[in-house]
């Protein structure tokens, strides 16, 4: 037997954003992530159609090392 929902919703409340949200930083706690990630390297997020395309790293970066071996090799100043 199913029952009804357990909470109704009340009337007259709408999902509206706040002009203001106030954040207390005193209670902010370090990110325990950030030492997990590898600082050699780089994120990037792709378009979604270049994503449909590369759907690996190593397809991202053999793709982009072509090109470098593609590029003409010049000298700055």
């Amino acid at each position: 037997m199913k029952k009804g929902p357990a909470r109704k919703s009340k009337g007259g409340k709408t999902d509206q954003l706040r002009d203001e949200y106030r954040f207390d930083y005193s209670k902010a706690k370090p990110n325990r992530f950030a030492s997990r990630v590898d600082q050699s390297r780089l994120v990037v997020v792709l378009d979604s159609d270049v994503s449909k395309v590369f759907t690996t790293p190593d397809a991202v970066n053999k793709a982009l090392r072509a090109l470098i071996d593609a590029m003409p090799t010049t000298t700055r100043p």
